[in-house]
């Protein structure tokens, strides 16, 4: 074992430096064991200790912190192999004698041009014209026209993204080289290992277009990576019984595999159903080599298909569980603000109290906006604590604090062109105000730590559920920077004041927490639906969301019933203009009865009219509750004691 450290950047650097069983310090000044003359280096940077028969690394509390293998460390064990950066000073430790400098680091250097140079453009190049390689290989030559077929195969297979495109085009190249009459692409699904994805192509295109595969060979090809080649069907024992082949008069046929990484993603299917033009194994060689050329092509066009088709599902998705949800007089206000607001780039600042969907009408003005293929970036100034949300909003210049061991960006900075949107920007510190203010008006600022202005053009919008115009007034806000937020404002209305939305609402939640969690969407009950009017609903709209999730995860019936919905809404008594349907008026009195016959019958017991109902006890006392059975069981109770039947196990609903 000879410890050495080797040196990759810095002043020393490409020296080697020979580490003995003692402290060695790396530092600015002359006294260090390993001296660095470098401004970015600690007067004492850190120290590299040998301890046990192993070396290890300590920060000596420097200015720019030091990094193993690129992370800040305190102190760390060193290992092989390990990378010790100081400043711009960088070092590899090493302990083994046969290990030289990791390989692929480059490094560029000014140099004059040599006197002979052979300059070609990649269009000139022999080997990517086909044509012109052609006639360089004897005429009539098969291994010509194979590698002709091959080369413009790779090179076009790799310039098309479209993956119905790149399909058509390949098997179309194919028939130019492959007597085949009909031909067809099948890819796999990973998981279910089927087929879910099927192109065919007939080379005469008059012809119908349904290619009759053997699901028999297809299936074999895939399960073991081998190409298949039937060059007599009806000579073969195998393929004469298949019925697909015999009703297509099939009389040659070949299959070979699309193989990426060692994983088959599907095969290439070609046949033939004349004798003249009869497949062969010089036809299975060269398939198999297009299909080798090809796979990977096939693979990264079938991903950006599902991913665009992803994208597409989950930008629908989120427009939809993002999007404001309401029909009311109220609600067409704000429609009708947001539609007007969001062409311009105005700073827009939105009120309401907590769940009133501020975020929601942010993200429709930037969805709205031509700003809206830009980021939206989102940052909650009551979430962060003060310390850290200077640097979340300007970012930080390397050594700017201890831990900044590197730069690191802002959100304003990565909202470049897009939407930043300040949520609760009450809670703001008088100190970020003033530089909030700056970006407002200049759309500038420095990072912390830093020197440099940043110039930056975002659209600033804003949201708070406090009174800012009380907050100026007590100094708790700043006046100019109130003015510049609030050059466009709105108000969102609460729940409360939007009870013709309650409905609306609950339903779009039924169907989205449905999805969500996996449970079959239920319709709400009169009783329920009048109980969710009736509400005051404190926590707006967000309190009404999670109601309908319990409900739907609780809830035991096919319809979302009262007792399913939070305690805290059934309290109040029902909306006089809601009033029950006689089916459900005798349901509930049907109910109450059942439960009072229960009761006296077991004397009292609870637990055992729960078992005589069939439900648990717990939900037994909750019936009670919203049946309002209290009052009515004690007076029974009280009977049966006044009658003599004194033994009430159970006592208190």
């Amino acid at each position: 074992m000879r410890p050495r450290l080797l040196v990759l950047s810095g002043p020393l650097k490409d020296s080697t430096i020979p580490l003995s069983e003692r402290e060695v310090t790396i530092g600015r000044e002359g006294s260090n064991a390993i001296p660095v003359t470098d401004p970015s280096v600690s007067r004492k940077h850190c120290l590299l200790s040998w301890h046990e028969g192993r070396f290890r690394v300590r920060d000596l509390d420097s200015r720019n912190g030091t990094l193993v293998n690129g992370s800040a460390v305190e102190e760390q064990w060193l290992q092989h192999g390990d990378e010790i950066a100081a400043g711009d000073s960088s070092f590899l430790f090493l302990l083994d004698e046969d290990i030289s400098p990791p390989e692929g680091r480059v490094e560029f250097e000014d140099a004059h041009g040599t006197t002979e140079t052979t300059i070609i453009h990649p269009r000139d190049a022999v080997y990517l014209q086909p044509d012109r390689l052609s006639k360089e290989l004897p005429a009539g030559s098969s291994v010509a026209r194979n590698l002709n077929a091959l080369l413009k195969i790779s090179r076009i297979v790799h310039a098309i993204r479209d993956l119905n495109e790149l399909q058509g085009q390949l098997l179309d190249l194919i028939f130019e080289v492959v007597p085949a009459g009909r031909g067809a692409i099948l890819l796999a699904d990973r998981e279910s290992h089927q087929f879910n994805s099927m192109f065919a192509r007939m080379r005469q295109p008059g012809r119908s277009p349904l290619v009759k595969v053997s699901r028999t060979v297809a299936r074999q090809v895939l399960e073991q990576g081998i190409a298949m080649l039937g060059s007599d069907v009806a000579g073969n024992d195998d393929l004469r019984e298949v019925e697909s082949l015999a009703a297509s008069q099939v009389r040659s046929l070949l299959c070979v595999p699309l193989t990426v990484f060692q994983r088959v993603i599907g095969c290439v299917y070609l046949d033939s159903d004349t004798l003249s033009n009869r497949l062969t194994e010089e036809h299975l060689q060269l398939v198999t080599a297009i299909a080798g050329i090809s796979a990977m092509a096939l693979e990264n066009a079938r991903r950006l298909q599902w991913l665009e088709e992803e994208n597409e599902r989950l930008t629908v998705e989120i427009s939809q569980e993002r999007s404001l949800v309401g029909e009311g007089e109220r609600m067409k206000d704000v429609y009708q603000f947001l539609k007007r607001v969001a062409p311009t780039e105005s700073t827009v600042l939105i009120e309401g109290e907590s769940g009133t969907g501020k975020e929601l009408a942010a993200r429709a003005v930037h969805r709205n906006s031509p700003r809206a293929s830009k980021p939206f970036v989102a940052i909650n100034c009551a979430a962060i604590p003060e310390t850290l949300l200077e640097s979340e909003l300007f970012g930080h210049e390397r050594g700017a604090f201890t831990g900044a061991a590197s730069q690191k960006k802002g959100r304003l900075e990565m909202a470049d062109g897009g939407v930043v949107f300040l949520d609760e920007i009450g809670e703001l510190a008088f100190a970020l105000q003033v530089k909030l203010l700056r970006v407002l008006q200049e759309r500038e600022f420095e990072r912390v730590g830093g020197t440099q202005p940043i110039k930056v053009d975002i659209r600033v919008i804003a949201a708070t559920n406090c009174n800012l115009e009380q907050a100026v007034r007590e100094l708790r806000f700043r006046q100019d920077l109130y003015y510049r937020l609030a050059v466009l404002k709105i108000t969102m209305p609460t729940l409360r004041e939007r009870r013709d939305d309650i409905p609306m609402l609950a339903r779009h939640f039924v169907q989205k927490y449905a999805k969500r969690c996996k449970v079959k969407p239920r319709p709400i009950s009169r009783e329920a639906l009048s109980a969710l009017v009736n509400y005051d609903w404190p926590g707006n709209v967000r309190e009404l969301e999670n109601a309908i999730e319990r409900a739907l995860v609780l809830g035991s019936s096919d319809l979302i019933l009262p007792e399913d919905l939070p305690e805290s809404l059934l309290e109040r008594p029902p909306a006089p203009e809601m009033i029950e349907a006689k089916y459900h008026a005798a349901v509930k009195e049907l109910k109450k009865q059942l439960i009072l016959d229960a009761v006296e019958q077991t004397q009292g017991s609870y637990a055992d009219a729960a078992r005589i109902l069939g439900v648990h006890p717990n939900y037994l006392h909750r019936l009670i509750r919203n049946l309002e059975l209290k009052e009515s069981l004690n007076s029974a109770l009280r009977d049966l004691h006044g009658r003599g039947l004194s033994g009430m196990p159970g006592g208190n609903a």
